[in-house]
């Protein structure tokens, strides 16, 4: 690592969104050749810190300088991305920022030429992003349209188009959420391997076993806060931990239990969905009562569309779904929900809150029969209000208020949102789908203590996870999803499952 040559400086970044204090006076510095972990709890600010170095939002107050072409550090011109852009800083944003009508090339190439000279450069653009991709084993379909593609594909998109800028600095929010463990290895050791030759990250995980082995410092953020800074090599998962939420996080095991009847059952299922690609083959899956079944895979090999079936929002083709011994003839979200399933969508913003809505009416909005919310056509508010300030306390969402608008929540606080109004109806089938993308550490067990805590009452729980250590820590049994064919894991070992998720038998 190059420390000597400094290359990015924050200084005093202060930013607020009406009442709430997102940024409060954050120093931070970057090395040529650094890796830099950036670690806090939901809405500490980090992902608002990175978007003023992107030109996203501009500071209240404060400064950033960047190491310039003649070797000095040069004042950055807030609040443009082409700034940002044009002095060498990419970002792969942990929401997307794609254009889902235009192919993956397209996307790839769009900002970085002009938009006339597309055609005479495709083919040499081609021959670069194949490298890339041969390079990093990050793989995504060119010439497919990128609203086709799954959340964990758009992903591989998002850090393809950074890459292809040849940045200098480059913003890495969550980057290994979508890969197996041997291609989030493979990117680390290649994006390592760039360091070598000057390239400085920022990088925003919450897996404590990736910060650890693949940054040289951490800094941490609490509150809109820098709280510390610390080497890598000083540091561990519990020092971590508490700098983060200010205590030891506590571990919530998983207890040997006896199961009970089956309370979904997919016999034979096969489906179509958008694509071959997505497509789901002769599926056999039994979830008990008492009985949490991982199923394990990179996105994009048919996951998305199990989990529409069991969330009504598709239908087989072939084969039979039954819920607690049922056979579903008519699938819609609202008879799944009628027969006690609970859905935690895969995409947070897109299919699990209604931004332009208050957070008091999309915590009811799936109670909308109930007489304590709706009584013959009319809205019952006072108890909509009540229920809001029950759950944002009991569940800690924290934002604006009740009133406000869900899309001004951060991602982690619209995730503790939809688990509020899905554990608060007590379901007996559970479809967790990446419950805890994006989530702090202790958000996080917070959600593995609820996922366990209804497992207990009796629950059957499908959790879909490309998250490996989620699926090992919670998981009674555990499957693996390989273009679109659903295979039990015997070996349970991080290899042997990382290997049947890249289409190695078991």
């Amino acid at each position: 690592m190059m420390k000597s040559i400094r290359v990015l400086s924050l200084e005093n970044i202060s930013k607020r969104f009406g009442s709430v204090v997102a940024n409060n006076s954050v120093n931070i510095d970057l090395y040529q050749g650094e890796v830099l972990a950036l670690l806090g709890e939901n809405g500490a600010g980090k992902t608002t810190l990175m978007n003023m170095l992107f030109g996203h939002y501009i500071p209240d107050s404060g400064s950033i300088e960047i190491l310039g072409n003649k070797g000095q550090m040069e004042p950055l011109i807030l609040g443009h991305p082409q700034a940002s852009l044009d002095a060498g800083i990419g970002m792969v944003h942990q929401h997307f920022t794609l254009a889902e009508n235009l192919s993956v090339l397209d996307n790839i190439l769009l900002g970085s030429e002009k938009i006339w000279a597309w055609r005479h450069n495709r083919s040499n653009a081609r021959d670069k992003i194949s490298k890339i991709m041969n390079r990093t084993g990050l793989s995504a379909p060119l010439d497919e349209e990128v609203g086709k593609l799954t959340v964990g594909e758009r992903q591989r998109v998002e850090i393809l188009k950074a890459l292809y800028q040849e940045v200098k600095i480059l913003v890495l929010d969550e980057p290994t959420a979508v890969l197996t463990p041997q291609e989030a290895d493979t990117l680390f050791e290649n994006v390592s391997a760039m360091t070598k030759d000057g390239l400085s990250v920022i990088f925003i995980s919450h897996k404590l076993r990736e910060v650890l082995s693949f940054s040289n410092r951490i800094a941490v953020l609490r509150h809109g806060k820098k709280v510390g800074e610390i080497p890598t090599s000083e540091a561990n998962e519990r020092v971590i931990a508490r700098m983060m939420v200010g205590e030891d996080t506590i571990e919530n095991p998983r207890k040997k239990m006896k199961i009970g009847s089956p309370v979904l059952q997919l016999n034979g299922v096969s489906s179509k969905g958008d694509s071959t690609r997505t497509s789901l083959k002769r599926t056999n899956l039994t979830i008990h009562k008492h009985e949490i079944v991982g199923v394990a895979g990179v996105s994009g090999n048919g996951q998305s569309l199990l989990a529409k079936l069991i969330s009504g929002l598709a239908e087989p083709d072939s084969g039979e779904l039954l819920i607690d011994g049922k056979n579903i003839k008519y699938f819609s979200p609202q008879e799944m929900q009628s027969l006690g399933v609970g859905r935690i969508p895969e995409d947070r913003h897109h299919d699990g809150v209604i931004g332009a809505m208050s957070v008091a009416e999309n915590l009811i909005i799936e109670r909308l029969h109930d007489e304590d919310v709706n009584n013959k056509g009319f809205l019952q508010n006072k108890n909509i209000r009540k229920n809001a300030k029950t759950l944002i306390e009991k569940y800690d969402i924290r934002g604006p208020g009740i009133d406000a608008n869900a899309a001004l929540l951060s991602g982690g606080n619209i995730q503790k949102l939809i688990l509020a109004r899905v554990f608060e109806c007590m379901p007996n089938v559970i479809l967790a789908n990446q419950p805890t993308r994006g989530l702090d550490l202790g958000a996080a067990n917070e959600v593995a203590r609820r996922l366990l805590e209804a497992r207990t009452r009796g629950a059957g729980i499908l959790l879909i996870s490309e998250d490996l250590d989620e699926i090992l820590e919670l998981s009674d049994r555990i499957m693996v999803i390989h273009d679109g064919s659903l295979t039990e894991a015997i070996n349970v070992s991080r290899e042997a499952i990382g290997l049947m998720m890249a289409g190695e038998k078991a």
